[in-house]
């Protein structure tokens, strides 16, 4: 069991990637503690889990600064630790850039890349201290490459793609990894209510695999970022997107 015994926060676990993500870790032996919206999803997820780790639903709204505070405080006061992050928690809304309301682009940073940040400070003195942790921000090849009809949600994952990097150098000093897995597109029930039909197809021609990733696709990545196997891996972007993002 590689993550035998270690205390990994994840945020968006009712479905897909995190999901699937939450359950693969869990299988590995891990403490998993899912922090969602949806707490009623996050709880079926904790339900279906199998193998020798836990899984554990908590209410976190990444938007509001208090309610991740409380989240890393309630790991922290019933675990004692946190010796992994997933950061898996995001949503988008697909529409030309120009008919964007603003209130929407105002979430997506809220919700894509400043939950992530704020939870990832609230974490990592635990790692700190013990010179040692994994950090996993889940990010996409909208922000490597930029995706049509997704400007901000692209800005959102840029922004994370770059902080996952800065702060794998300075968190190297304690032997802490940071790195980024960049989904393609992923067969979600996100993507799912945004992408049907013709343009569903014509992505699946334009993937050299002919296919959507599945969510255990990019669960697969994750896990072994947050195994032994990855500990001389840091700053790194990998993207898991069956060959459509080949360059950059």
């Amino acid at each position: 069991m590689e993550l035998e015994n270690k205390i990994i926060a994840l945020t968006g676990g009712a479905s897909g990637i995190g999901r699937a993500t939450a359950l693969l870790l869990a299988s590995q032996g891990a403490t998993v503690c899912i922090g969602e919206l949806d707490v009623a999803g996050a709880e079926r997820t904790a339900a279906d889990g199998t193998g020798a780790g836990s899984l554990h639903a908590y209410p976190l709204d990444l938007a509001d600064a208090a309610s991740v505070k409380t989240y890393a405080d309630t790991i922290m006061k019933t675990h004692g630790r946190v010796d992994g992050l997933v950061n898996a928690a995001g949503f988008d809304k697909i529409g030309p850039f120009m008919k964007n309301d603003p209130a929407l682009w105002d979430r997506l940073v809220a919700v894509n890349l400043l939950g992530a940040i704020r939870l990832t400070q609230l974490v990592l003195p635990s790692m700190i201290e013990a010179k040692a942790g994994k950090i996993v921000n889940i990010a996409s090849d909208a922000g490597r490459v930029g995706s049509m009809g997704e400007t901000v949600y692209a800005a959102t994952k840029g922004g994370l793609i770059a902080f996952t990097k800065s702060l794998a150098r300075e968190m190297a000093r304690y032997q802490i990894n940071v790195n980024c897995v960049c989904p393609g597109p992923t067969d979600t029930p996100l993507f799912n209510t945004q992408v049907e039909g013709n343009l569903r197809e014509a992505l699946m021609n334009a993937i050299p695999f002919r296919r959507l990733a599945q969510p255990e696709d990019i669960a697969n990545a994750i896990a072994f970022m947050m195994s032994p196997r990855s500990s001389y891996v840091t700053g790194q972007v990998l993207s898991v997107s069956g060959g459509l993002t080949m360059v950059g």
